[in-house]
């Protein structure tokens, strides 16, 4: 995938996930300020992506629709999505991955089948997820929060990667006092 990126971080008790604006097609940018991050489940999800646009709107619908089935249980939803993103001859061509989180969990998807939960509290994808990663993993263990941790990285990525802008949109969750 690219043209984008998109970069998870949890940190002390928040879940962030940030992303830049800028759509490429091909080596023309087309726009500079998309917004790739947005909340999802009535704002008790927050998700990115990367890839064909139509494509990550359709699975951002495609998971809006199974988190009303399974409210409450992002994981459960996020393997019913990625079965059906598999199986379906329609969803198979679809070509983005998701970054999605709650309070409580952070996962990775792909048309590939993968349900990922990072390792550690850090998650990128896109073009220029392998420089928002680098730089959000070497800040993880500063004082930083984990806003300030994704609005560096991507400051970062944006001045190594050609797909990414400087425009970004983040969003935050903060873990139930």
């Amino acid at each position: 995938m690219h043209a984008t990126t998109i970069l998870m971080v949890r940190k002390g008790g928040s879940v962030v996930i940030g992303g830049d604006g800028q759509v490429s097609l091909g080596q023309t940018i087309v726009k500079g300020n998309a917004r790739k991050v947005r909340r999802l489940a009535k704002g008790t999800v927050i998700g990115g992506f990367a890839g064909a646009t139509a494509d990550a709107f359709t699975l951002f619908e495609r998971l809006e629709g199974k988190l009303d089935q399974y409210p409450g249980q992002l994981t459960r939803a996020c393997v019913e999505l990625t079965k059906d993103w598999r199986t379906d001859r329609y969803l198979r061509r679809l070509e983005a991955m998701m970054l999605v989180a709650d309070r409580d969990v952070s996962l990775l998807l792909s048309g590939g089948g993968d349900v990922l939960e990072p390792e550690s509290g850090v998650m990128a994808i896109g073009s220029g997820g392998n420089y928002a990663l680098a730089a959000a993993r070497a800040l993880e263990d500063s004082a930083h929060d984990a806003e300030t941790i994704v609005r560096r990285s991507l400051g970062i990525a944006a001045e190594i990667c050609v797909y990414t802008n400087g425009n970004l949109v983040i969003e935050s969750l903060d873990a139930p006092a």
